[in-house]
């Protein structure tokens, strides 16, 4: 098996985010299979120099090792950067222009929020006719009004269909890079990653991102495993977020606390996605 750990460096990291990555270690160990460190910064405006060193910084702490990816900013930079893949994500786009599976869509989000009693898009630009190539045009995916999607869940690869009732999603941004959707299924199908090691809050993701390849004919993506796990809430009851305060693993590692904690969550996750 190959999985693959995929922090985005647009905060410090928290106990959450360091379980999921014990959690796939764990998987690759027990299977002899490998990792892949796959650091997704194609968000430029997000990522900054010392989110990134905390990366590095908080997988030698939590002793987790990986075969495939960089092992320092420096190597993120030269070799490793999503910046260098991103002939494959257009490559990517262009197959799904080339198939009809696109629209151009000038909504902002203060307008589809404005349209509605939610912020999900609501098929505004469906049948507006708007050219792909006008200026400052976000592409969005049409999914099917009324479909499923076959998706492997771990331990088993026990295959169960999904209702894709999904809002259509923006695959090229409107200053014309390709969005997180592109770039994950991309990379995964470019590294040959075969287990992934996600929250349950990236289900959507997971679903689009199969309907993608399914349409695109790259059956390897159909193979993957998915383990969906749980969600980690903070002392608030709250989704955790990336901060550099006290709930950081970075302010753990400087008042001296261990990864044991971390460890422990990891089983939780774990837990979880078997019940």
């Amino acid at each position: 098996m190959k999985t693959r750990i995929a922090p985005t460096p647009s905060g410090y990291l928290h106990a959450g985010n360091g379980a999921a990555f014990v959690l796939a270690w764990q998987l690759a160990q027990e299977a002899g299979g490998k990792v892949l460190l796959r650091i997704d910064d194609l968000d430029a405006e997000r990522a900054r120099t010392e989110y990134v060193q905390d990366i590095f910084d908080t997988l030698a702490w939590l002793g987790i090792g990986w075969e495939e990816g960089p092992h320092s900013p420096q190597e993120l930079t030269e070799r490793w950067s999503q910046y260098h893949r991103l002939a494959h994500y257009h490559r990517l786009l262009a197959e799904l222009r080339a198939a009809g599976h696109l629209y151009a869509c000038d909504c902002s989000r203060r307008l589809i929020a404005k349209r509605g009693a939610t912020a999900e898009y609501d098929g505004h630009c469906r049948r507006r006719g708007l050219d792909l190539d006008g200026p400052e045009m976000a592409w969005r995916m049409r999914l099917p009004e009324a479909g499923t999607v076959a998706l492997r869940e771990w331990p088993t690869g026990t295959v169960r269909q999904h209702a894709l009732d999904l809002p259509d999603p923006v695959v090229r941004q409107r200053n014309g890079r390709p969005a997180y959707q592109v770039a994950s299924l991309s990379d995964d199908l470019r590294f040959g990653v075969d287990t992934i090691v996600r929250g349950m809050d990236l289900l959507p993701s997971t679903l689009i991102q199969l309907y993608m390849a399914e349409v695109l004919e790259h059956a390897a993506f159909s193979k993957v495993v998915f383990l969906h796990h749980g969600l980690i809430a903070g002392a608030d009851g709250g989704k955790l977020s990336k901060s550099a305060g006290a709930g950081s693993l970075k302010h753990w590692r400087e008042t001296g606390r261990g990864p044991e904690d971390v460890l422990a969550l990891a089983e939780r996750l774990r837990a979880s996605a078997r019940a």
